[in-house]
Formats: C-alpha cells, structure tokens, sequence
C-alpha cells in the first residue's frame, strides 16, 4: 500500500519570519519617510477596516496602491529580489529547521501568504521551495495598476487556494501559522502547528 503524499503548509509573516514583511518591504523600497507618509495617507482605510466597514481585502490593495501604483514591474521586481538578503536576517530558526526536517524527509514544502508573492518567491527559490500561494498584483502593459490579480491570501482564501491546487485530500496536510489569518488552515490540516511568539 502507497503511503499518502505529505505537504507541509507554512504561513510567512510572523512565522517563518519575525515581522509582517510587507511593512518592511516597503521601508526598504521607498524608506521610512515615505512609508509613514503612506500610512498617514492610508489610515482611513485602516480605520475603517478594523471598524468593519471594508474587508482586509479592500484596505490593504488600497494601501499598497499608494507605494506601488504605476510602477515598472520590472523595477519593483528588481527591489524584490534585493530584498531576499533582508529576509535571511528576520527569519525564525526555529521554523526553518521545521522547514528543512520537511524536506529531508522528501516533504512537499510550500509557503501559503498573504504579502505579496514578488517579495516572498525569490527567497523561497532560494530555499528549494517552488510553490509560493500569496496575494497576487495586477500588471498591464508592465505596470502594476494598484489593484490585486487575485483575493489577498488570508482567512479562508489560504484553505481555497490550497483546495484549488490540490482538488482531492487524498494527502496528509502539516500546517503552521502564528495569528488569525492562519485560523482556517490550521482546521483544516491534519497536523496543524500554532506558533505564539510575542
């Protein structure tokens, strides 16, 4: 008897790093300045996401709008994979030996997040992981547009996205998640692993 194929799901921010890289992303693409300026400029959208009145969806693509809208995306890849240095300084070594044993044990490794994937798939390439499940930016003509390609991988989208790869469970599901973004894909794993670090 075949034994079931294993995939090992990790959440990126907070988890397999220290801190929610998309803020961090941009104080490395546009400094500190301009990254307090952008949420100065988007603290309403802010606001009326905790006050429930958008979805994480909508303030989000309208903050990142404001950093990113117009932009070659070829240039903004570029910083994207300058970036992957700064990743390897914020990472939890703790999940990375997770992440490893996953892999020697032939394990198929893949990231599940709600940052955008330009950022997160250099680094993941470099670690021998070839499946990158994110948030994803529309482009036209080589400019990003400010709006999403796709829903922002978060909540229930994780589950979806993981549903719409592999239409059948007919596999054994390790998951790890630090927050309540991770909420579905934990219940929905077969070894889920909540990470509460302060």
């Amino acid at each position: 008897m075949l034994s079931k194929k294993v995939i090992a799901a990790f959440d990126f921010d907070g988890t397999l790093t220290t801190k929610d890289t998309m803020f961090d992303f941009l104080k490395f693409y546009k400094g500190s300045f301009v990254l307090w300026l952008g949420l100065i400029t988007g603290s309403p959208y802010l606001m009326a996401y905790y006050l429930g009145l958008i979805t994480n969806h909508e303030a989000k693509e309208k903050l990142l709008a404001y950093f990113i809208k117009g932009k070659s995306i070829d240039d903004f890849s570029e910083k994207c994979k300058e970036y992957e240095s700064q990743i390897n300084k914020i990472c939890h070594q703790q999940t990375l030996d997770r992440l490893k044993w996953h892999q020697d044990q032939g394990h198929e490794v893949l990231i599940i997040s709600a940052s955008l994937d330009n950022w997160i798939k250099p680094w993941a390439e470099s670690k021998s992981i070839s499946t990158v499940l994110a948030t994803q930016i529309e482009v036209k003509d080589g400019v990003i547009t400010g709006r999403f390609s796709s829903r922002n991988c978060f909540g229930q989208e994780k589950v979806n996205r993981l549903k719409a790869l592999y239409p059948e469970k007919d596999y054994l599901l390790y998951a790890y998640g630090d927050s309540s973004g991770d909420k579905e894909l934990l219940e929905y794993a077969d070894f889920p692993t909540l990470y509460k670090r302060k």
